[in-house]
């Protein structure tokens, strides 16, 4: 993760070099820690409200008393934010320079963002703005243009940037990958999605084909080494070993970017795991096409907005919660059995460490002092918020757990299935 160096967000443009184009991104320069929540939960009982829309029931409140409110307030289209949203100008110094050395007057210095720059959200029938991690020629770039035809795709060095571009309106919507069919859970983002306040709205699923990549007259056996993402890495290993290259595999921070790099770079002896569209973007030539090593290789991401969708019972439907006990993981089996005794299928369970509270000791005198972990659970189960069933598991959920949040109630990505194949 890049060093913040600087307590403002700030869109910088990048430069291009070589074959690459010139794209803006999103560059996150303000403290992480400019916003606090009690526990990393900050769940409240209007939050709760606004996520489940219409479930009835009592809510535990997870707000510790005697938190002392955020230094810097600021409303950002009547909503008030605690993050510091001091802002800083983009330098030209160069061109400044090359002004005075001509003579010419030197315009006046690029004003830095405001507040009244964070437009809010356009109306019906304008173009949507959706936030996405990565370059553009990224899976996440076209997983936004799936989910979002037609949309302004905002590319955002972090997954973090790409959370906090919604919350200050830069961004309407976010579309972060949540889980690979090969690689798993991305951990980062569930943690993410509890650290913040936006709603899951959506979801869709891209399958992924890779194709290598090096810059046009390089042959196979003159590369030494492969960039990319870990998990393209990783999902094209026994594909590199079949075709008999004898390189060293290097991880970058996503596909796009490693053959950015590349061809910024001009370098000859270096291959890079990408899309096609990646290729086209940045002048590359495809040396393989479609080398990952299953072809069911599909990466599901998830839509986020500063407000919920009314859930509703006219198609299929999913929820995402997240829970925790402070008694530790014991509960667990009276969550699950609320969700079986209603016949409502659970589509994923994953635990995270609780970080603000990591292990619970238990002293006993007879036998010493026991440590057990302590986890957040998050749950995806297909049932509409807007079913009674949905409801009424939920109330019992809430009755074993000492933190309940849900994260969002939304269509399932119900296209049809193809496996992965060039574009």
């Amino acid at each position: 993760m890049n060093t913040l160096s600087s307590p403002s967000p700030l869109i910088r443009p990048r430069g291009s070099r070589s074959r690459c184009r010139q794209f803006n991104l999103v560059q996150c320069v303000y403290r992480s820690d400019s916003v606090h929540f009690p526990n990393g939960i900050g769940c409240s009982r209007a939050d709760w409200q606004s996520s489940c829309a219409i479930l009835s029931s009592n809510v535990v409140s997870q707000q510790q008393s005697g938190d002392k409110p955020a230094e810097h307030i600021a409303a950002v289209n009547g909503h008030k934010t605690s993050i510091d949203l001091n802002l800083v100008p983009i330098e030209h110094s160069n061109s400044a320079a090359a002004a005075t050395s001509n003579n010419k007057p030197q315009l006046p210095p690029q004003k830095p963002l405001t507040i009244t720059d964070l437009s809010p959200a356009p109306m019906h029938g304008s173009q949507l703005r959706v936030a996405y991690q990565g370059v553009p020629g990224a899976y996440s770039e076209a997983a936004a243009g799936k989910a979002y035809p037609n949309c302004e795709a905002i590319p955002c060095d972090q997954f973090e940037v790409a959370f906090q571009a919604v919350e200050l309106w830069i961004a309407d919507r976010a579309v972060l990958p949540v889980e690979n069919s090969l690689g798993g859970s991305i951990h980062r983002n569930y943690d993410l999605l509890l650290r913040h306040r936006l709603h899951i709205v959506g979801e869709v699923q891209l399958p992924v084909h890779h194709c290598l990549l090096a810059l046009p007259g390089v042959r196979k056996e003159y590369l030494t080494r492969v960039i990319s993402h870990p998990q393209a890495l990783s999902q094209c290993e026994h594909t590199l070993t079949k075709l008999g290259l004898n390189v060293a595999r290097e991880a970058v921070d996503d596909t796009a970017g490693a053959a950015e790099y590349i061809a910024a770079n001009d370098l000859r002896d270096t291959a890079a795991i990408a899309s096609a569209r990646a290729a086209e973007l940045y002048g590359m030539k495809v040396l393989e096409d479609g080398i990952q090593d299953d072809s069911s290789n599909v990466t599901r991401f998830v839509m986020l907005a500063r407000e919920p969708i009314i859930p509703r019972t006219d198609r299929p439907f999913k929820t995402s919660i997240v829970f925790a006990h402070d008694k530790g993981t014991s509960v667990l089996f009276k969550v699950l059995s609320a969700f079986a005794f209603r016949n409502i299928s659970l589509t994923k369970i994953e635990s995270r460490p609780h970080r603000n509270r990591p292990i619970r000791l238990v002293d006993d005198a007879n036998v010493g002092t026991a440590k057990h972990f302590e986890y957040m659970f998050y749950i995806d189960f297909e049932a509409s918020m807007a079913e009674v069933r949905a409801q009424n598991a939920l109330a019992e959920v809430q009755e074993f757990t000492s933190f309940l949040r849900v994260l969002g109630s939304y269509p399932m990505d119900m296209t049809p299935w193809s496996p992965s194949r060039g574009e």
